[in-house]
């Protein structure tokens, strides 16, 4: 086994990670720009019957 291939993998793994990361920050950035969470606001009214004696 030469020392070459082992380090070549490691690398491959690490750049994969990094790349993965960085599409996870743009992702999440561009997430929060452009996703609308805000909820949508109504009055909201529903008749409630109880069991009394």
């Amino acid at each position: 086994m030469g020392l070459g291939q082992e380090s070549s993998g490691m690398w491959l793994i690490v750049k994969s990670i990094a790349i993965l990361v960085v599409l996870g920050v743009i992702g999440l950035i561009g997430f929060a720009y452009l996703g609308d969470l805000s909820p949508e606001l109504g009055l909201v009214t529903k008749p409630v019957v109880l069991d009394g004696q």
